[in-house]
């Protein structure tokens, strides 16, 4: 069943008065790179969201991939998201510590991979509720196991070569990325073969889509506005790209709320498409 494209996002006001209201679930997907000497889960026991469980993104990955948090398998989600606690008949809320909430925005498109639409994001993440002084605690959740199943969906992911084949196909794809990243003059924190990016990209970052003060996604008109001024026409076919498959989902999650919502991100993104020698690359 198709939703209402603003089912992506939910209020820190809306989720204050719904905290405690039978099936909804809260994921704290707050996520660091290890460069940063910041680790999630201890940010987590640190303060959370009342009733909130910690989501890592290493961890609910395919471990025998040497690149960053890959998609697990259907049956390795469903096992580890029903150890959080999580059914099918749950209404999910996604949040991190991040300013935008990009990490988060990869578990909620990483849910609706696994054919679980009833999935959003806290809108201003975790610093929008602090600033608002909502109600946090710091003892960890543990919760019951739950049954979960998943089911894939392939059309909201691309491999490497797909999106070759994509872009011969004619469709857009759209580097979320800041500008230095994507021309190759600013190293990331990830330790790639190449810099640059995949010829025939656009650059958008998704910064660009978030209000710079409090960290809510920008409204649907003025996200309209960003697309179009990057050059990307909605009704065309788009894949999503950034630097480790995080990023990407922020620009998936904005074009779903445009009303778009089979956009497929690059699971691999430049960390598997900069070590591929047969694949080119631009700076």
């Amino acid at each position: 069943m198709s939703r209402d494209p603003s089912d992506a996002l939910v209020s820190s006001e809306w989720l204050a008065q719904h905290l405690t209201d039978p099936g909804i679930k809260i994921l704290d997907c707050t996520w660091h790179h290890p460069s940063t000497n910041l680790d999630g889960r201890t940010q987590y026991r640190g303060r959370h969201l009342p009733g909130s469980v910690h989501f890592d993104i290493d961890q609910v990955a395919d471990k025998s991939n040497p690149l960053p948090h890959m998609l697990p398998t259907a049956e390795d989600f469903a096992h580890k998201v029903g150890l959080l606690g999580i059914s099918n008949a749950d209404r999910v809320i996604v949040y991190d510590r991040h300013y935008g909430g990009s990490a988060a925005g990869r578990v909620w498109w990483m849910f609706r991979v696994f054919g679980h639409d009833n999935v959003a994001l806290l809108d201003g993440g975790f610093g929008k509720w602090t600033k608002e002084k909502q109600p946090a605690e710091m003892t960890p959740v543990r919760p019951a196991p739950a049954s979960f199943m998943a089911s894939f969906r392939p059309e909201l992911v691309a491999t490497s070569a797909q999106v070759q084949d994509a872009l011969q196909s004619g469709a857009q794809l759209v580097d979320a990325r800041g500008p230095g990243k994507f021309d190759g003059t600013q190293p990331d924190v990830f330790t790639f073969k190449r810099q640059g990016h995949i010829p025939g990209a656009i650059n958008l970052p998704w910064a660009d889509l978030v209000d710079p003060d409090t960290g809510v996604l920008l409204p649907p008109d003025a996200l309209a506005a960003r697309f179009s001024a990057a050059g990307i026409d909605l009704a065309k076919p788009i894949v999503t790209t950034c630097a480790s498959g995080i990023t990407s989902c922020m620009l998936a999650l904005a074009l779903y709320r445009l009303g778009v919502p089979t956009v497929a991100v690059h699971d691999g993104a430049w960390a598997e498409w900069s070590q591929l020698d047969d694949m080119p690359a631009a700076a």
